[in-house]
């Protein structure tokens, strides 16, 4: 499909817990100015009466009827059915509201739900880093097609999604790309978002400043560049504890997963700090029990900021080699390589168009 030039109108809904902004789509662009409404997320009747009035004042300013409703709503949820569950941020949604069935009835248009990680990733899969990366390697003639996308945001907490052959990858139970859950590798007994949220950078800036300002990400990256007085070494100490434990938790999903990685979020500004020891981090070394050092990953990362990293990736020298029992050759790219960027579309517009695309593809 040519996303682009499709007249079908998607309505769209980023739910915070302060906020719900209501959208819509066509074209892969927005085509009414966002309408901001309070989440009410603690109380239920006057939330779901509040997602209803916002569809509604979309559908009023949209020129025909749209196809869909497609959105982003935190987990953790049974997301293939439109059920939202327990949620953190939204008390009063505890026991399990079927939101999706609700819309659907109401509006009389298919209604889809996802995760906001995976939205995210699958943006940026269908119209961001992933084409990117695909249109540069066939550029320089490469014969390799990365189709698996492992997506992760940074901010008040630690996100992820994963697309797998370009679709969107829930798993059986809808918690798939859960990496926040994963392990702390500098305090092994705490959760890795422990050390991967707005909470981790001000708390390690304010311990090695020694200092109880808590300020904001944002002022800690200006600190950090010199733009800002404070503590500089701090700042720098702040922003790479937290990519040593961003990194292992990639380590561990990248063992698994096999795919290029997206990094999105507020937090992901500072990638300056962030990313190169990331890189760093996944192609360290890990041991066997005699000792024995090896690679941590199979792969080689490579990071897509770095212009010197960059072109050595898509600089990918392949070498030909004889098929066996014949006179024929076959080209073989024996380095195995992950690509590590920031987010292209950036983050809010990403899940945007994801849910758009998402709907699109679940119609057709």
């Amino acid at each position: 499909m040519n996303y682009l030039i499709d007249k079908r109108i998607v309505m769209t809904l980023d739910a915070g817990g302060t906020n719900f902004v209501f959208s819509a789509l066509q074209s892969g662009e927005e085509i009414i100015s966002p309408i901001k409404l309070p989440a009410n997320s603690s109380d239920l009747d006057l939330s779901l009466k509040t997602i209803i009035s916002g569809f509604n004042l979309v559908k009023q300013l949209l020129p025909v009827k749209p196809v869909a409703i497609s959105f982003a709503f935190p987990g953790p949820a049974d997301y293939q059915n439109g059920i939202i569950g327990d949620l953190p941020n939204f008390s009063s949604f505890r026991g399990g509201v079927a939101l999706g069935p609700m819309l659907e009835n109401i509006f009389e248009i298919p209604t889809f739900i996802n995760n906001d990680g995976d939205l995210f990733t699958y943006g940026e899969a269908v119209a961001g880093i992933l084409p990117e990366i695909n249109n540069a390697l066939k550029k320089k003639g490469v014969e390799k097609e990365y189709k698996n996308l492992f997506g992760i945001t940074l901010g008040t907490g630690f996100g992820g999604g994963m697309v797998a052959n370009r679709n969107i990858f829930n798993g059986d139970n809808s918690a798939g790309g859960e990496i926040w859950l994963m392990r702390n590798f500098s305090t092994p007994n705490l959760i890795a978002e422990e050390g991967v949220s707005i909470r981790a950078i001000q708390r390690v800036y304010s311990k090695v400043a020694k200092v109880k300002i808590l300020h904001t990400p944002k002022d800690i990256h200006k600190i950090a560049l010199g733009k800002k007085p404070g503590n500089k070494e701090a700042a720098i100490s702040a922003f790479e504890e937290m990519a040593v434990v961003i990194g292992e938790s990639l380590a561990n999903a990248i063992t698994l997963f096999d795919g290029p990685v997206v990094i999105g979020g507020g937090i992901s500004g500072a990638s300056d700090f962030i990313l190169p020891k990331i890189v760093h981090h996944l192609n360290g070394s890990i041991e066997n029990q005699k000792g024995e050092k090896m690679s941590r990953l199979v792969s080689k990362a490579y990071n897509l900021e770095d212009p010197v990293s960059y072109e050595s990736f898509i600089n990918w020298e392949s070498k030909k080699i004889i098929i066996p029992f014949c006179d024929k050759e076959i080209n073989y790219n024996s380095e195995k390589r992950i690509p590590i960027g920031i987010s292209r579309l950036g983050t809010s517009e990403a899940i945007c168009f994801g849910a758009y695309v998402f709907a699109l593809n679940s119609l057709n």
